[in-house]
């Protein structure tokens, strides 16, 4: 990694932050719609247009990425992949509600943050899904980028979102997407392969900040990160478990469809107070992966 990249990880870390995302024309959202326009023109329900999609959509933003080491620009690539401000914020917002007995309201901001079924959640649900989310999406939104910016530089940092962001878009199981969303979903699955990981090892070693200890998150992920059905996500959420003193998994709503999550960690179900801990454990293991990172 040049210290271009090193310098530009750095401050793209802090401008995160300290700049909010803008409502309109984040560089991500405008992946997203450009990434919707290759799709109408070439899907075909089939792994191999899938694939030649994932391929083409990814392969285009590493090369653009590639070519970027000036500091600056590293530092306004940084920014714009790295969303743990965000979340954070987000998280935080949810919790105020739940906090001033606010339920709708709660229910509106955590159907923004994932994908399942919220109308019917109560306190105890939305809390469990902000946790269940913070966990996962630390790995996605900061580590992920993190980890392959410094392997790769700038390309690796920028493809490593437009990965998670076609797994978004397309990687689902359904009629339109089962066969044409296969390809992005696994590379998903590689590339957050190491990052979930090493979120989990940051976890354990960042536990004492919410009052856990280090040994009991380490017991609590090793024994539990398979129960989730993702590979990666079961990883992150194991080990916030753990860090927490919490139990996470349940039933999870995704329109018609419901799937149940074997218990993982120890302890009460999360509540509302769980909230802002696990964005204070966020934090943390975000400052851990940006050391890693730049001190390889």
């Amino acid at each position: 990694m040049t210290k271009g990249v090193r310098v530009g990880l750095v401050a793209g870390f802090w401008l995160d932050r300290v700049v909010p995302d803008p409502k309109r024309g984040h560089p991500v959202a405008l992946f997203g719609t450009a990434a919707g326009h290759l799709e109408r023109w070439l899907y075909r329900d089939s792994v191999a247009a899938g694939a030649l999609f994932a391929g083409a959509a990814v392969l285009s933003v590493v090369l653009a990425g590639s070519r970027v080491r000036n500091p600056a620009l590293v530092a306004a690539a940084t920014w714009a992949v790295l969303g743990g401000s965000m979340l954070g914020r987000e998280a935080e917002k949810v919790a105020h509600a739940l906090e001033q007995g606010e339920l709708e309201r709660a229910r509106q901001l955590v159907g923004g943050l994932c994908g399942r079924e919220v109308a019917l959640l109560d306190e105890a649900g939305l809390a469990r899904a902000v946790v269940e989310s913070v966990a996962e999406n630390t790995s996605d939104a900061v580590v992920g980028p993190l980890v392959w910016g410094s392997l790769c530089g700038t390309g690796g940092l920028v493809g490593f979102r437009a990965v998670n962001t076609l797994d978004a878009m397309v990687g689902h199981r359904n009629a339109r997407y089962e066969r044409f969303g296969k390809a992005a979903a696994r590379l998903d699955d590689v590339a957050g392969w190491a990052p979930s990981r090493l979120t989990a090892l940051l976890t354990v070693l960042a536990a004492p900040v919410v009052g856990g200890r280090p040994e009991q998150a380490w017991r609590v992920w090793w024994r539990d990160r398979h129960a989730h059905p993702s590979p990666n996500a079961g990883q992150c959420e194991a080990a916030f478990a753990g860090a927490l003193g919490r139990t996470l998994g349940g039933a999870n709503t995704y329109g018609d469809r419901v799937e149940y999550r074997p218990p993982m960690g120890e302890g009460p179900s999360v509540g509302v107070a769980d909230i802002r801990r696990a964005v204070r454990l966020a934090r943390a293991v975000n400052l851990g992966a940006l050391l890693t990172a730049v001190l390889r």
